[in-house]
């Protein structure tokens, strides 16, 4: 059987860990003998329309295998979304036009929901058209919203981050409580899905222990109910630690701190509910504040990474190839919790037509019955996706990470304009 090439692309917001699937998918085309030349798109798929390849095999081992430890994207990302294929099929097609010029029969996109719904539309089209293509979605969010995996690539590292700086600037505020800062609020991303706001309950476990609380987009924001809560820990504590989701909602719908406007793929941009929800502090309460946004830092904290993370991370990227190559299309790999003490997991193939355009919540049953903090169930849940370390090799006291030739691949196709 001839071989073919492959075609790898980064999608959405990066992780501390997305290159680690990089590194996976990288290092199994390597090892195949039914996969030629590895080429990445430059920026995502923005990069397959516009014929912007990366030839990754003018990559060192070496440099691919540095990729498991560094954060960022490699080959670029981008926030593009595909229009919809009934109506502006010409971009579909264009992608199978560059597939077809550069001989790729194997498509590994990485990313979320969105570019899970992309790759199992490019997956159809390709049918349709009669070119034979192998389409694998690689999962990665830090959001933790996938469908059927048991949880996304990237979470774990970013769970534990948030867990981290909550207790680290828990003991801050202790310290100071008492002639300064009686309220501290992080505000963590979360549009839709609170798990990120949950991983920051990890911080402590016990009467009185902050996170004091926690405001989830998947309860509605009371803010009377709110205000009393911050004022009896302050009352019984001396201060307040809040983690905040930046999709905190009133009961309507409406987010705390709507932008008013939409990004491209048709979310709604929020404008920072921290210092929204600090406003309401002062104003209600009268009491001194600091408030932080997590922001970049959460996801490109890979000197904090899980080592549960990182490992899932690879090993979704190398069962991509797996799969492929075994022939199963439109495929994503999915991470199965196979015990919880101790805990073990395996990666078993979910269909596309399952993930695509779907959204994992937080259970209610995760969430305390007064919707301000974790469940032990949650708990449970959450523990073992941030344990381990893997720290990247260090130099003069900063982290090294990979660096890449990022070679060129020649155009064969006239111009595409987006």
């Amino acid at each position: 059987m001839a071989q073919k090439n492959a075609f790898y692309a980064q999608s959405g917001g990066v992780t501390a860990v997305i290159n680690a699937s990089a590194c996976g998918v990288a290092e199994a085309c390597r090892n195949s003998n039914q996969i030629g030349k590895l080429y990445a798109g430059h920026n995502g798929i923005i990069g397959a329309l516009t014929e912007d390849l990366i030839d990754v095999s003018q990559e060192t081992d070496e440099a691919i295998t540095a990729l498991r430890h560094t954060p960022g994207g490699a080959f670029g990302s981008c926030r593009y979304k595909l229009k919809d294929i009934e109506t502006h099929r010409t971009q579909y097609e264009r992608l199978i036009e560059v597939f077809k010029a550069h001989d790729i029969g194997y498509f590994f996109y990485n990313g979320g929901g969105d570019s899970a719904d992309t790759c199992l539309k490019v997956s159809q089209l390709s049918e349709k058209l009669g070119y034979p293509l192998t389409a694998i979605h690689v999962p990665k969010t830090v959001d933790n919203d996938l469908p059927i995996t048991d949880n996304s690539p990237g979470f774990g590292s970013v769970a534990k981050y948030i867990a981290t700086s909550t207790r680290e600037a828990a003991l801050d505020i202790a310290s100071m409580c008492a002639t300064s800062t009686k309220v501290f609020i992080l505000e963590v991303m979360g549009r839709h899905a609170g798990w990120i706001a949950a991983a920051g309950a990890l911080a402590g476990n016990g009467e009185g222990e902050p996170p004091h609380l926690i405001i989830f987009p998947e309860i509605a924001f009371d803010r009377e109910a709110v205000m009393a809560r911050v004022e009896e820990s302050v009352t019984r504590y001396g201060y307040c630690v809040i983690v905040v989701s930046e999709g905190a909602r009133y009961e309507d719908g409406t987010f705390l701190a709507d932008a008013g406007n939409t990004d491209a793929f048709g979310h709604r941009q929020l404008g920072g509910v921290a210092p929204t929800l600090a406003g309401m502090v002062k104003q209600d309460l009268g009491y001194k504040y600091h408030w932080a946004v997590a922001d970049y830092l959460q996801r490109a904290a890979r000197h904090l990474a899980s080592k549960t993370d990182v490992e899932q991370a690879y090993a979704v990227g190398q069962k991509a190839v797996e799969l492929a190559i075994a022939g199963q299309n439109a495929m994503m790999p999915a991470i199965k919790r196979v015990s919880e003490d101790p805990y073990e997991w395996q990666i078993e193939p979910a269909p596309l037509a399952e993930v695509a355009n779907q959204e994992k919540f937080m259970p209610r049953d995760f969430i305390r019955e007064d919707g301000f903090g974790i469940t032990d169930t949650c708990r449970r849940y959450l523990l073992p996706l941030i344990q381990g370390e893997d720290f990247p090799p260090f130099d003069d006291g900063l982290p090294r990470f990979a660096k890449l030739k990022l070679v060129k691949v020649e155009r064969k196709l006239p111009e595409f304009t987006l």
